[in-house]
């Protein structure tokens, strides 16, 4: 199982105890880095930035994001009424199918909306009609796929074979440009820059015929652009040279970008075991509160885990810390296994750790499987120090979305 790189900064100095047990731990000093840096990208470009919601709806962060980004994306009915009632600046709405009775809404919500396939905008013209006969001032935009696959991971591949994600680059026709204002094409997945100028490269030959027949080209998200490493030049480079021969407003839509590296989730050793190697029981389950563990999959990093070598398994025995242990949920499936760590404190009740990088796509992907406890929400500003407890989940949270 692959370890997902996460960087401590300042969660390092962080003491764990002042929070309760399990709790998301966001540093907005970091937020507001994050999304420094992706202004600082779009303005030396010349593309707009949406902070996509999907992966980071965390709404009393909102200021921070409307202070640098030029608005957000969203997936549906919910999200767009989330970015309307919060957040600033454009709403970007893609959803692979909209209900009907959804979709009235969503174009008096957005700015964009963007469709799956060229027959769901006709079958949808007699609403988007509607829609700008009351005032509504939206674009159309379709989803390509460029058949080219990127994606380490087939299942987070919009482009990997049989996608239900796009509409097939191959079957444009010039029909199809009639009914459009934008394309939005989204492929990538925790990855840096090459990989979009290879997606580039197979789309151009196909679009260069329709050049100057839409007004924006979305380039959707999956790019890691708050990475130290990420190629951040280049990507300038290849934005303005996408404007300049298509003509078209550039738009990107990062993600995780935006959260990379600003939280954490807080955990608590409940008890501890031995089959064949040392167990340890949490209060943090993957399958509810990191489902992208057990989906991906991946082993996410620890603050402070101590390194595995061949030198010190051997002393494991001696260390006061423990060896390896094997960490997991509190939950009834057997596959709730986090994975092996050793520990920066004694493995034993009571012990406090927190897994790293955990601001985006955890927090929204929780579940209350097993009436399991949602983690609280809180805010720390590594700058002032100053910490607020934004959100507390108990029984209700539960029992009221059953019925």
């Amino acid at each position: 199982m692959q370890t997902r790189a996460g960087d401590p900064g300042a969660f390092a100095q962080f003491d764990l105890n002042r929070v309760d047990s399990p709790a998301f731990v966001v540093d907005a000093a970091k937020l507001r880095e994050n999304c420094r840096m992706l202004a600082e990208v779009g303005e030396a470009s010349g593309a707009k930035v949406l902070a996509a919601l999907k992966a980071f709806s965390m709404w009393s962060t909102a200021p921070t994001i409307g202070e640098y980004l030029d608005g957000v994306c969203t997936s549906g009915l919910w999200e767009a009424r989330l970015a309307s009632e919060f957040y600033d600046g454009e709403i970007s709405t893609y959803c692979p199918a909209y209900k009907p009775d959804e979709l009235e809404e969503i174009c008096r919500l957005s700015d964009h909306v963007i469709f799956n396939s060229p027959a769901q905008i006709v079958r949808a013209t007699q609403i988007l009609d509607q829609a700008r006969a009351t005032g509504g001032d939206i674009d159309i935009g379709l989803r390509l796929n460029p058949l080219h696959a990127e994606g380490e991971v087939p299942r987070y591949d919009p482009a990997a074979p049989h996608s239900r994600l796009g509409f097939p680059v191959d079957q444009l026709e010039d029909e199809h440009f009639a009914l459009i204002d934008g394309i939005h094409i989204h492929t990538l997945c925790e990855q840096d820059f090459p990989p979009l100028e290879r997606t580039w490269d197979k789309l151009f030959d196909y679009l260069e015929p329709y050049f100057g027949q839409f007004k924006w080209i979305n380039f959707g998200g999956g790019h890691h652009i708050t990475r130290a490493d990420y190629q951040r030049d280049d990507l300038i480079r290849f934005i303005a040279d996408v404007a300049e021969d298509t003509g078209a407003q550039v738009y990107i839509e990062p993600g995780e970008a935006v959260a990379l590296d600003a939280g954490i989730l807080v955990g608590t050793v409940l008890d501890t075991h031995w089959n064949g190697m040392p167990i340890a029981i949490t209060d943090v389950s993957a399958t509810c509160h990191m489902p992208d563990v057990l989906e991906a999959p991946y082993r996410p990093a620890m603050l402070g885990e101590v390194p595995v070598d061949a030198e010190m398994r051997d002393a494991s025995d001696d260390d006061p810390r423990g060896g390896t242990v094997r960490l997991g949920g509190p939950s009834c499936l057997a596959g709730d296994v986090i994975g092996d760590y050793r520990l920066p404190v004694a493995c034993e009740p009571g012990a406090r750790f927190a897994f790293l990088d955990q601001a985006h796509y955890s927090m929204v992907k929780t579940t209350t499987f097993n009436g399991m406890a949602l983690p609280s929400i809180w805010l720390w500003d590594s700058e002032t120090d100053a910490l607020e407890c934004v959100k507390r989940f108990d029984y209700a949270d539960f029992r009221d979305r059953l019925g």
